[in-house]
């Protein structure tokens, strides 16, 4: 069964949404992110997807506050990226209580500082962020383009040892018009060995059935749960199979 994995996007402490990356879109869906991580709790989700937002624009973790309340009230596992690009930046996150950190433009901008942190912490909790726009990877929450060619830099960090991957196709994201399904066949067709972690316009339910159906261990859902097109009651349901 896939694993389903929420999303909390953070601008100025407040839990938002973006489409396709854009900042100025922003919608604000709750003014406490504690209060939705306790509500995805409640429903038997064990963990989250948590990302600063102002971090990734600023180049340096900022909503760290944030993730410690959630590591801190709930006991969801956390998976925290955006604006990691130093030693102490991963240090504030791991102490704020990330279970897991995602590196995206570190990777890029810095493989050897990012291979460094694999190396220190292990596959186990560090996760590479693959930002797709066209297939070449974004960074700087996605205000940028970079000319790395998604396949090849993947192939470089599966020889490094990564072993989780997140992968968000820009243009789907926040769309809510349907997931990147033919990519992230290709994907798992190159590299069998990583866990991929799909995230990017899962719209409703049948979107996570197809993606269940071609083999993707994980899934992240964002706005499809705060516009109500999958309930976390759905989700309870579905988690109770596995029980």
């Amino acid at each position: 069964m896939i694993q389903i994995v929420p999303a909390i996007d953070i601008i100025g402490g407040k839990c938002v949404r973006l489409t396709k990356g854009d900042y100025d879109c922003a919608k604000v869906y709750n003014e406490n992110p504690l209060e939705v991580a306790k509500a995805f709790e409640a429903h038997g989700i064990k963990r989250l997807h948590l990302v600063d937002l102002d971090g990734a624009k600023a180049q340096h973790i900022v909503n760290y506050r944030v993730l410690e309340q959630v590591a801190t009230r709930t006991s969801l596992e956390v998976d925290f990226g955006g604006g990691l690009k130093s030693d102490d930046d991963l240090r504030i996150a791991f102490a704020s209580g990330a279970k897991m950190i995602t590196g995206g433009s570190i990777a890029v901008k810095n493989p050897s500082l990012f291979r460094s942190w694999l190396a220190t912490y292990g596959n186990e909790r560090i996760i590479l962020g693959a930002d797709v726009k066209g297939e070449k990877i974004a960074v700087s929450g996605w205000l940028e383009t970079s000319d790395h060619d998604l396949f090849s830099f993947l192939k470089q960090y599966v020889e490094s040892g990564i072993s989780q991957v997140i992968c968000t196709d820009i243009e789907k994201d926040g769309m809510l018009q349907g997931t990147s399904l033919a990519l992230y066949r290709r994907i798992m067709e190159r590299f069998p060995e990583l866990h991929l972690i799909a995230s990017g316009g899962v719209a409703h339910w049948t979107d996570i059935e197809m993606l269940e159906q071609i083999g993707v261990p994980s899934v992240i859902v964002g706005k499809a749960i705060y516009e109500g097109n999958i309930t976390l009651s759905e989700i309870e349901k579905y988690l109770m199979k596995q029980i």
